[in-house]
């Protein structure tokens, strides 16, 4: 596989990653609340735990988490670098949009406004 394909590989996998509603709030907790074990992060969702060890492997694989052993338990914490990767393919829409809204205000402030009836 080449860089680009390899790149490629590793951009989908985190954008499938972040399809899923469970996987972006596994990732919102370990923002807001720093590493977590697999219990504390199993105790906001109404699912049983091989079920969340699924989403959590699919974050590991996409490099979205990283997973610390400490005796029985696995700690996991966030890893926000291939994020970084989904904001710079995002940025050039971002200023389509917002040359998009520019233009849509200065055509807003060129229209006479309505007489009052």
């Amino acid at each position: 596989m080449t860089a680009t394909g390899t790149r490629a590989a590793e951009a989908d996998r985190v954008f499938a990653a972040l399809a899923n509603s469970t996987r972006r709030e596994v990732l919102r907790l370990l923002r807001d609340g720093g590493p977590q074990p697999v219990q504390a992060l199993a105790d906001h969702f109404d699912m049983r735990r091989p079920s969340l060890s699924e989403h959590l492997k699919v974050l590991r694989e996409a490099g979205l988490v990283s997973e610390q052993r400490n005796g029985r338990q696995r700690i996991y914490r966030l890893e926000a670098a291939p994020l970084a990767d989904v904001q710079d393919w995002l940025h050039p829409y971002e200023r389509f949009w917002r040359e998009r809204l520019t233009g849509l205000g200065a055509l807003l402030d060129r229209m006479p406004d309505d007489e009052p009836a």
